[in-house]
């Protein structure tokens, strides 16, 4: 598949200063970190071998979870979903350092709208129009075009820092996979769940996750209509398949299987 020109890399940022405080870290946070830096070490790989794997018959099940195949679409969000990761490590070190845990969020339950209560026993009657407003407040400034598009306005660490300080630390987990492509078929059974569980406890639900997973894929698909080299192969893998072309399932150590010299596990896990 062709490629474009890409977004400079952020992968090599540096991580941020690694001191652990002295006592232990809080069992919520230590939780979140472990998944976080499993995120992070994915998103870093991935982003290293991107060029390589580009080239592969087979890229098409890991472009499918971005819904395109043009890598600068990819890399831009590799690099911001890296830099969100590292945002969000700050952030859960920063909490510790105060020697704070994460509180679970308690899930919030809708509240139906209420129903309007007439007690009129005759139609209202029209305003007069000379009571009606003469003017119209203001429109609310709008975002910047593009601001959630990685290709076109790229946030810096400290933007990133700020948000995840402002949101759940689930909604950021969820924005960090959704960067990285992470889906259930391309992680390790426990590594979802832990995931899953992290993502609900704090703030947050996976159903965001898995509706953009099925948009992109419908999307992808139509991208793939128009590429008379496409393969169909993606479609209906196999989680065995699935890992032969990661090389391994999130949550394992990443391995690339188009390096010569790694040593591939095959056996399921």
């Amino acid at each position: 598949m062709a490629s474009t020109e890409t977004t400079p890399s952020v992968a090599s940022q540096p991580d941020p200063q690694q001191d652990h405080p002295a006592t232990t870290l809080p069992s919520n946070i230590e939780a979140l970190l472990h998944a976080v830096r499993i995120l992070l070490g994915y998103g870093r790989h991935l982003i290293d071998t991107l060029h390589q794997r580009a080239k592969a018959p087979n890229f098409a099940a890991i472009a499918a979870n971005y819904g395109t195949a043009n890598l600068s679409t990819i890399l831009a969000h590799l690099n911001r979903g890296i830099l969100r990761a590292v945002a969000l490590e700050r952030v859960l070190l920063a909490r510790a350092a105060t020697g704070q845990d994460m509180d679970f969020v308690e899930p919030r339950t809708p509240t139906p709208p209420a129903q309007p209560v007439s007690t009129a026993t005759e139609p209202e009657q029209p305003a007069a129009a000379e009571s009606l407003p003469t003017h119209r407040s203001a429109p609310r400034p709008s975002r910047p075009t593009g601001s959630d598009n990685p290709e076109l306005f790229m946030p810096t660490l400290e933007d990133l820092e700020r948000q995840a300080r402002r949101r759940t630390v689930g909604r950021t987990i969820v924005d960090i996979c959704l960067d990285l492509a992470v889906v259930p078929g391309l992680c390790h059974g426990a590594f979802w769940n832990e995931l899953f569980e992290l993502i609900t406890s704090f703030g947050s639900n996976v159903g965001m996750l898995m509706q953009e997973k099925s948009r992109r894929r419908q999307a992808f698909d139509k991208e793939q209509d128009r590429n008379p080299n496409a393969t169909w192969d993606w479609i209906n893998m196999s989680r065995g398949a699935l890992r032969q072309v990661l090389g391994f399932f999130i949550g394992e150590p990443p391995i690339n299987p188009l390096d010569p010299a790694a040593a591939i596990a095959t056996a399921p896990p």
